[in-house]
């Protein structure tokens, strides 16, 4: 007869007691379970770390942008120390855990460190807007001078003084072309009467965020020019030396070949993109071919590889140094210095720092007999360029050219492409069929990195792009880039006319690639804004595919997919209301964007209709058959999901009855005002006049039931340049 064995429990305790008291040692059995598996995960992985510690930075940089204030910052550098110290103790006396311990503390840190440096910066650097719009009298010296000559103007960045509080700062003016001279460059004293207005946020939620641009470039105000320039005080040797030459080459170029090939020719010459016209600018846009008017990977790599084949090859006529030195590595700095000279008089811009730094690092590789092409590379020049500018991890450019680079090596670093494009004997036509299909991947596979960062900043998508850049890539790589240069040598010795002609040809190609693909039906795709945490998933699942090894990778495309799903569920809002209460913007009535006010501003037009995914012109409200419009209002009935909504639009500032005026509001759902309202004007469920705007900035609304409203304020945090204010 078998025994039954009860445990023992202490007298006046009861059984349920000991078993609350056992569950700890089970909640640590468990976690130390989980703790194994992840050790040995990470053990097996085999992934290079160093990538990842560079993600843990941009990660803090990126979470100072995303937190709302000072406490949620202290907060997150708190709970980042907390892992660095909590991680050892936790797993004390665990050595088999050593790979988990040593990557919880070096996330913690890095990611510590990325918020320090952004925090840090953003106090050192912002520069506070003025109070308000105003025209005002000013004196300043240039400190820089854009060419901008297809917008028929120049763009001068002035020293000078507040008109109100006469402290010191940094304003950004547009002059007349007309009004150029002599001596107005980096360095002179002008004086003149300027309309500056503070830098503007978003002008909807989603929007272009200038303020924050402006901030950490130091501009407390923009504006236009009145009235007459007086050089005061012209510049001492025509302005600093590499501005100087810069916009030398730049005329040079432009005066040998003229047009649009001139236009992008000086462009790659000297990264003045200035006289580009708007149509072609677009159409490189929307072709995906915009990458090759900024000054990056592409150029640089193109100049930096001349100057080593060049020093290569001249040095080998020299037999006494060929056999005492070791050309390569000779040839490598020459290589070095010409894309750093090359680097710096195109303006070191982001893209360009990143190329001259992986592309240095490129040759230090091939000095050293190492593999050239990897992601710790790639990896390196981002922490370089993250620690000298944090605020670039959220722009545009900074995220198109690393993705692109990422893609392109973790792709050629991949096992099955590597055995794809392995020597083998074969006839010269295969080979070439096996380098053409490997563009042609290698296209579609940075299209597809690129595309959720160009829908989340630019609200469109050029789809024909891979195919384009098959193309355009190598007529630019091989054909105009060295015909420019050559012709840039003959023209020392008069000589140039006919190179300046063949380039001329190459890019006169290139622009007609660009107008055929843009032109071309469901070349571009508008897309309603992304959501933060769509782009961030989307990010997460390329940066684990592009960084992780073995089949693990492949989940990656777990986070992408929620990232489409989400993507493709976002709706368009019905209303979009700018900050200022002027403008509205209608969407999802049949195939058209209607507009409160037929506006003049292309900013505004392209603004409104990007974020209502609409391509093409709107049409004033007055001009529509469900619009009926006064001299003052407009009111409208919009049918969503099974119920009609009453909006009440002001268009006027002329005074209104008080009584009529309460009745109208009383019967809409919604009024909009660009002026405040009096509080006898209750509509049903939301009134946005100027009182309400100042608080929120431009609003998105969507009528479902119930509806949702999205605001610029709630996406601003405390942030040193938040305006609650959106100009437009």
């Amino acid at each position: 007869m078998a025994t039954r064995l009860t445990p023992l429990v202490p007298l006046g305790e009861d059984p349920s007691d000991a078993a609350a008291q056992q569950s700890p040692w089970r909640n640590r059995v468990r976690l130390s379970s989980l703790g194994d598996a992840a050790d040995a995960f990470l053990a097996r992985a085999g992934f290079d770390r160093g990538p990842w510690l560079v993600v843990a930075f941009a990660a803090g940089i990126a979470a100072w942008f995303a937190l709302g204030g000072p406490g949620e910052w202290l907060a997150a550098i708190g709970a980042a120390l907390l892992l660095v110290v909590g991680a050892p103790a936790l797993w004390r006396g665990k050595e088999q855990r050593a790979h988990l311990v040593t990557a919880c503390v070096a996330i913690g840190l890095l990611v510590a460190a990325g918020l320090a440096i952004i925090w840090t910066r953003s106090a050192l650097i912002g520069a506070e807007a003025i109070e308000r719009p105003t025209s005002a009298q000013l004196v300043g010296r240039v400190l820089d001078r854009i060419e901008q000559p297809a917008e028929d103007r120049i763009r001068l960045v002035l020293a000078a003084r507040d008109p109100e509080s006469a402290r010191p700062i940094k304003v950004r003016v547009n002059v007349p072309l007309e009004q150029d001279r002599p001596g107005l460059a980096e360095g002179a004293v002008v004086r003149l009467r300027a309309m500056l207005m503070p830098p503007a946020g978003p002008m909807l939620p989603g929007g272009y965020d200038f303020a924050r641009t402006a901030w950490f470039q130091g501009f407390a105000a923009t504006g236009n020019a009145q009235g007459e320039l007086e050089l005061v005080e012209p510049a001492v040797g025509g302005g600093a030396p590499l501005a100087r030459l810069q916009r030398t080459l730049s005329e040079h170029v432009r005066g040998q070949l003229g047009g649009s090939a001139g236009a992008i020719a000086a462009a790659f010459a000297s990264g003045d993109r200035g006289a580009i016209a708007e149509a072609d600018d677009e159409a490189m846009r929307d072709s995906g071919l915009t990458h090759l008017l900024s000054i990056s990977g592409l150029h640089v790599s193109a100049v930096i590889a001349a100057g080593y084949f060049l020093a290569t090859k001249l040095l080998a006529l020299w037999p006494w140094l060929a056999l005492r030195v070791r050309l390569p590595v000779i040839a490598a700095g020459v290589g070095a210095l010409t894309g750093i000279f090359y680097t710096l008089l195109t303006g070191a811009e982001v893209p360009t720092v990143r190329s001259c730094i992986g592309a240095v690092l490129v040759l230090i590789a091939l000095a050293l007999g190492r593999e050239p092409l990897s992601l710790r590379m790639v990896a390196a020049g981002a922490f370089f360029v993250l620690l000298l500018w944090p605020e670039s991890l959220i722009g545009p450019s900074f995220q198109l050219s690393f993705s692109a680079v990422i893609a392109i090596v973790a792709l050629h670093n991949s096992g099955p492409v590597r055995a794809f494009l392995a020597a083998r004997e074969e006839n010269w036509l295969v080979r070439q069929a096996r380098s053409t299909t490997m563009l042609l991947v290698t296209g579609f596979v940075i299209e597809f990195s690129l595309m959720p960062i160009v829908l989340f900043h630019f609200h469109r998508a050029g789809f024909y792009g891979a195919l384009a850049n098959v193309i355009a890539i190598p007529l630019v790589t091989f054909a105009s880039m060295p015909l420019i240069a050559l012709a840039l040598v003959l023209d020392l010795f008069g000589a140039g006319a006919p190179a300046w002609w063949a380039a001329g040809m190459s890019l006169d190609l290139m622009l007609w690639i660009a107008h055929f693909t843009a032109s071309q039906p469901g070349a571009v795709k508008m897309m309603p804004q992304m959501s933060g945490l769509a782009f961030a998933l989307f990010v997460i699942g390329g940066l684990w595919l592009a960084l992780w090894r073995g089949r693990a990778r492949l989940l990656g495309f777990a986070p992408a997919a929620i990232a489409a799903a989400m993507l493709l569920a976002t709706p368009i809002p019905d209303l979009l209301i700018t900050g200022d209460g002027r403008h509205v913007g209608i969407a999802n009535e049949g195939d058209r964007l209607l507009m409160l006010r037929n506006t003049r501003s292309s900013f505004v037009r392209e603004n409104v209709s990007e974020l209502a995914g609409f391509q093409g012109e709107p049409l004033p409200l007055a001009e529509w058959p469900g619009g009926r419009c006064s001299a003052d209002f407009c009111a409208v009935a919009l049918e969503r999901d099974g119920r009609e909504w009453h909006i009440l639009m002001s268009r006027s500032n002329q005074l209104v009855e008080l009584d009529a005026l309460a009745a109208a509001c009383a019967a809409s759902d919604i009024v909009v005002s660009d002026r405040r309202l009096p509080r006898s004007c209750t509509p049903r469920w939301l009134k946005a006049d100027r009182r309400m705007l100042e608080r929120t900035g431009g609003l998105a609304v969507v009528l479902t039931d119930p509806p949702r409203l999205a605001s610029v304020a709630e996406r601003q945090g405390e942030h040193g340049w938040r305006r609650t204010r959106s100009g437009s």
